[in-house]
């Protein structure tokens, strides 16, 4: 009888990507199995290999446990809700509800190498902070428990005690996997902005250096906080920061555009090259004397000398001070071009250059060019320490959202769009697995409806319960993610207001037709999102390290005789799926029906799932006649007294056909 491969069910192996990457880089210091000989590996780096016991790095209390909890697979999954979502169906959004390792470890096969950019806002590990207390063999159960899905045994999430004896040190534990599972998920042009303040910033860039190299750091950006900042016995705390690193030298951020008052100049080149303004002097800012940059210039009788020198007449010319260490910023060539082409002007004794709004000058291998281009600038370091991206800001803006207030410490929409534009565009992804209420989301909305671009985020959020005592529980927010929903659901429903009134207005019809806004307001912005809720698997999945006694192993084996728990929905299984095939949550589905029975095609049939229990030649040759890259089916479904035959034949009938990844779950 032929046999068909199972279908892995559970996230993908850490260690087994890694070893593969590695392997790729040095084929030769590897055995069997993909295991490493660590004594060829050490002839192979020769002197790089550190063997001291000394060594410069980060260490503390856990950390080799963080890499346990990284290298262990998730069992659980994703399981959709459409009820909560808007346009389930054709929204690229995700909201997905759950601990944020567990949902980690999940989005690997399908989203890695993916997100252009990742923002999060952890806790700052003030001592008073939520903070998830990561077990690498129990983290599923842990959070099940937190939630009121199962009985509360266990450990529970909790503050972290700044009385506590490794209060650092659990910080640390509970960061270092989530930013190195997050690094995976980036593209190689991608970028992370966390926001942190004084409480952990040494240990998060420390944290950062080791995970994505000390290389890799772009900046450390200061952001206000308030302008009346908390009085200590010492100083007034005004500011955090946004710490930003990048996932390798490919990262490209996008600029602004020039806003400066200074362009108001008109001449005769301004119909192409706009308006300009008068830069500094052609000799200001000379930093080291250069001969080939001292020379004389002859303008309307007129001999100019750096250092603000100039006389009438040839009769007149001076000989150079000594003394004097000025030189033109432009050689002698570029000079001449500029002067030609209208990108000099005398006043008085001092030559000026021009700068224009949409032109430069440029240099090739022929010469110097004039080029037509829009003038941007660059993000510096000081960009964030005006009033609008602080925490004052941050509740105005959930003030405009919500009756009543909701949510403590969250960051402004001005943050996060302006590190959104920098760091994506087009149809770029942003994830943040510490959404909190969701201001990325919303920032996502109103970004790409001001310059219509159609990214697409991700947002991860932990169901925290909310104080029994404070507004948004009396409210009827019972937890932290509902809180989140809500805002996304709010934000879109204004936006398509907002539309929807500028379209009658550009209009000017007194006559609304719903139906075509709504299709325009679909193929132009994406509101809606779909949402998901960690969960344990659909499938029984042998956990081995739960069951160490031989009752409860049997007791184990049993319930693996029937491995598809029957409270179970379809579509349920489907995404599992999905997810764990290693496609993104939201590629188009489309339901078929072969030879009577319910097919989905995934991503225009590069692979077909099949959940029948029952399976029939003639839907098998049928799927198999769409030479789809994969097809997967339900173990179980090969049933009766011919069941090994028509194994035998579904296998023979793929392999025809060309689908070699033929599973069976």
């Amino acid at each position: 009888m032929a046999t068909i491969d199972k279908q892995p069910l559970t996230s993908m192996n850490i260690i087994e990507e890694q070893l593969q990457n590695f392997k790729q880089l040095f084929p030769e210091v590897f055995t069997e199995g993909l295991k490493v000989d660590w004594d060829k590996l050490k002839l192979t780096l020769g002197e790089t290999v550190d063997t001291g016991k000394e060594r410069y790095g980060m260490n503390w209390p856990g950390k080799a446990d963080c890499f346990k909890t990284i290298q262990q697979p998730s069992i659980a999954t994703l399981v959709p809700a459409r009820d909560e979502s808007i346009d389930f169906d054709t929204t690229e959004n995700l909201f997905i509800e759950g601990d944020n390792l567990e949902v980690l470890k999940l989005l690997q096969k399908s989203y890695l190498g993916k997100v252009k950019m990742i923002y999060i806002d952890p806790p700052y590990n003030t001592g008073n902070d939520f903070v998830y207390p990561d077990d690498y063999a129990q983290s599923l159960q842990n959070y099940m428990a937190f939630t009121g899905q199962v009985d509360a045994e266990g450990r529970s999430f909790s503050t972290n005690k700044d009385t506590n004896g490794r209060f650092h040190s659990d910080w640390l534990n509970m960061m270092y996997p989530r930013i190195f599972l997050a690094k995976n998920l980036l593209r190689e042009d991608g970028v992370i902005f966390i926001s942190i303040d004084d409480h952990e910033i040494y240990n998060l860039r420390s944290l950062c250096n080791e995970i994505f190299g000390e290389e890799n750091f772009v900046a450390e950006f200061p952001r206000i906080t308030k302008k009346a900042g908390k009085t200590t016995d010492l100083i007034a705390k005004n500011n955090d920061y946004v710490l930003c690193f990048k996932k390798s030298e490919k990262l490209r951020l996008y600029t602004f555009e020039h806003t400066d008052a200074g362009y108001k100049n008109i001449d005769e080149y301004s119909d192409e090259r706009g308006k300009y303004k008068l830069s500094q002097t052609l000799d200001y800012g000379s930093i080291q004397y250069s001969p080939s940059l001292d020379y004389e210039i002859f303008i309307d009788n007129k001999v100019f000398r750096p250092g603000n020198i100039s006389f009438e007449g040839m009769n007149e010319r001076k000989e150079r001070n000594p003394k004097s260490d000025f030189c033109w910023r432009w050689s002698r060539d570029l000079f001449e071009f500029g002067l030609k082409n209208g990108f000099v002007v005398v006043k008085g004794t001092r030559i000026y250059t021009k700068t224009y709004e949409n032109a430069t000058i440029s240099k090739d291998s022929n010469g110097y060019a004039i080029d037509i281009v829009e003038r941007t600038k660059s993000a510096t370091t000081l960009d964030y320490i005006q009033n609008e991206f602080s925490n004052d800001n941050s509740k105005k803006d959930l003030s405009r959202i919500f009756e009543t207030k909701t949510f403590d410490y969250s960051k402004p929409v001005s943050l996060l769009k302006k590190l959104i534009y920098i760091g994506s565009m087009n149809d770029d992804i942003i994830l943040d697995f510490f959404a909190g209420s969701a201001t990325t989301a919303h920032a996502v909305m109103e970004l790409n409806k001001e310059d219509g671009e159609n990214r697409k985020y991700i947002c991860v959020q932990i169901p925290e319960p909310t104080d029994e005592k404070s507004e948004a529980y009396k409210a009827g927010y019972k937890n932290i993610a509902e809180i989140s929903k809500e805002r996304i659901r709010r934000v879109s429903a204004k936006i398509k207001k907002e539309e929807e009134e500028k379209e009658l207005k550009e209009s000017g019809s007194l006559f609304y037709n719903q139906n075509n806004q709504d299709n325009q307001l679909n193929q132009g912005s994406d509101l809606g999102f779909k949402v998901f809720k960690l969960d344990h698997s659909n499938f029984k999945i042998w956990d081995a390290t739960l069951e160490k006694e031989p009752e409860a192993i049997q007791a184990r084996l049993f319930e693996h005789i029937d491995h598809i728990s029957p409270e179970a929905a379809q579509e349920s299984i489907l995404y599992e799926l999905l997810l764990k095939s290693g496609f993104e949550l939201t590629t188009p589905i489309e339901k078929l029906n072969l030879a009577d029975k319910t097919v989905f095609s995934i991503a225009g049939g590069q692979l077909l799932i099949c959940l029948e229990k029952e399976l029939s030649h003639d839907c098998i040759k049928a799927m198999a006649e769409m030479q789809p890259t994969r097809v997967i089916c339900l173990d179980e479904a090969f049933t009766g007294a011919n069941a090994d035959a028509l194994k035998t034949n579904a296998v023979q009938i793929m392999k025809s056909k060309g689908v070699v990844n033929f599973r069976t779950v």
